[in-house]
């Protein structure tokens, strides 16, 4: 691989520490200003709370701040109130409306200005050039363009470096495709890109020899496992990125070693909600976000101190090899997607690391689903395992087991023990392919179902 060290805005990525920290501090200041002058809710927010805006001058001020969550913009938005309390713009400057899937409730509302679409398409165009795009890339991108801000964020990165955009939306499309139009991308999730190159191969196209150059995997987190087998695959790299409707975009570079956060425009830090303290870096904890805003930039939505149920560590903070300075971090998983199991939790990459084995590979399509039953306090726990084989009658099931199972078990000693025990069963179903539950259920499948 050939890496790559060009930047799309070079004085802020490759910015010294000291200056890009100040840098923060600057737009902290101004954020919680416009939020205190701009936004109904944070307007009362701060009046309750017995706290002057002013005071907010720096990082540390910021962590001293209350924590929102996804269930406060609920609370203060239609049908709850009136209003929605979080639009910090009048409606005449309101470019776009947009909404999250609502799979927790009543969908959250959120107001995009042009200036906010700006600062989302410049977060994503650092991520595209950092991971070796540039004029003339031609990129299909493999998502929807609705309410969801990603596709159409990508686009307008697009047209600011200079790239050809293949907006389909979905991975369904036919093969003639790629060779039609010669992409050099494809952005989608590690499923997608596994179903694409195995309906090329069905029509004798291989993707390792097609015109794609790397890949860009988005919208969920991954273990490295299924990453390596989707770059085996198509021949060529995969990228990582992460990023939400609230603005926080973040992607790997070309070296693979973190996330990017997009600290001018991003601030990021992870809290422990059973401390309920911030922690240090190396440590896990929930990420939480606050929209930072150029001095004199007007922003449709305001989030200070906004909690993701988003999990992460902070890497490093330290210059990357290559050359941007900007603090990275591990991919980011769904706390929704954790289970917890005799007070051992385990997340849905994990058991996505056991079903994608190297070898595992020889026999299952990658497709899975699991489920929990039972209850602690009847003291058995039963985890159920569905693996879609691409051949039943000549799938080594004892095989893809022991793989499985050292995989899920090399950081978990107690549910190992719980196993050994007999209080935790793993059971292994084995299907064709299409017969897995999810296939008959509309929208996209949960992987993970806890039915305890």
């Amino acid at each position: 691989m050939e890496l790559k060290t060009d930047y799309y805005n070079p004085a802020i990525e490759t910015m010294d520490r000291g200056e890009l920290d100040a840098l923060v501090d600057e737009r902290i200041r101004y954020t919680v200003r416009y939020a205190a002058e701009n936004s109904l809710f944070y307007k009362k927010w701060f009046r309750e709370h017995n706290i002057s805006p002013s005071d907010i001058r720096s990082h540390e001020d910021l962590l001293e701040l209350p924590i929102i969550s996804g269930r406060t913009i609920r609370e203060n938005q239609p049908p709850e109130t009136s209003d929605f309390g979080f639009r910090a713009v009048d409606w005449k400057d309101v470019f776009t409306v947009h909404e999250t899937s609502g799979t927790s409730g009543t969908p959250k509302s959120f107001f995009l200005t042009w200036e906010d679409w700006e600062r989302y398409a410049e977060k994503y165009a650092r991520s595209f050039v950092s991971q070796g795009f540039g004029p003339g890339d031609r990129v299909i991108v493999c998502a929807s363009y609705g309410m969801n801000v990603g596709a159409n964020t990508m686009t307008l990165a697009a047209r600011n470096i200079g790239m050809t955009i293949i907006p389909i939306g979905k991975c369904n499309f036919p093969p003639r495709v790629m060779d039609s139009y010669r992409p050099t991308s494809v952005v989608g999730s590690v499923f997608k890109l596994i179903h694409l190159a195995k309906r090329m191969k069905a029509q004798g196209m291989d993707p390792a020899e097609s015109s794609i150059k790397r890949l860009v995997v988005g919208g969920e987190s991954f273990p490295e496992e299924s990453r390596n087998y989707v770059a085996e695959l198509w021949g060529c790299d995969v990228f990582n990125t992460y990023g939400s409707t609230e603005g926080s975009m973040c992607g790997e570079c070309s070296y693979i070693k973190g996330l990017h956060v997009p600290e001018d425009l991003v601030h990021m830090d992870v809290y422990d909600p059973d401390m309920q303290d911030f922690v240090k870096d190396g440590e896990c904890g929930r990420i939480v976000f606050t929209t930072l805003l150029p001095v004199g930039a007007k922003c449709g939505n305001v989030l200070l101190n906004y909690d993701t149920d988003d999990t992460t560590v902070v890497l490093d903070r330290r210059k990357c090899d290559c050359g941007r300075t900007h603090m990275r971090i591990m991919n980011p998983q769904r706390e929704a997607e954790t289970f917890w199991v005799f007070e051992t939790p385990f997340n849905r990459v994990d058991i996505e690391k056991g079903v994608f084995q190297r070898e595992n590979m020889e026999y299952l399509t990658g497709e899975y689903e699991a489920f929990l039953y039972g209850g602690e306090d009847e003291g058995e726990v039963t985890l159920r395992v569905s693996l879609e084989c691409e051949d039943m009658e000549n799938c080594d099931r004892e095989l893809v087991e022991s793989n499985f199972l050292a995989s899920f078990f090399r950081l978990r000693k107690s549910l190992e023990d719980a196993y050994i025990q007999g209080s935790l069963n793993i059971i292994f179903n084995y299907v064709g392919p299409g017969q897995l539950e999810f296939y008959h259920i509309k929208g996209r499948p949960k992987r993970v179902i806890d039915r305890r």
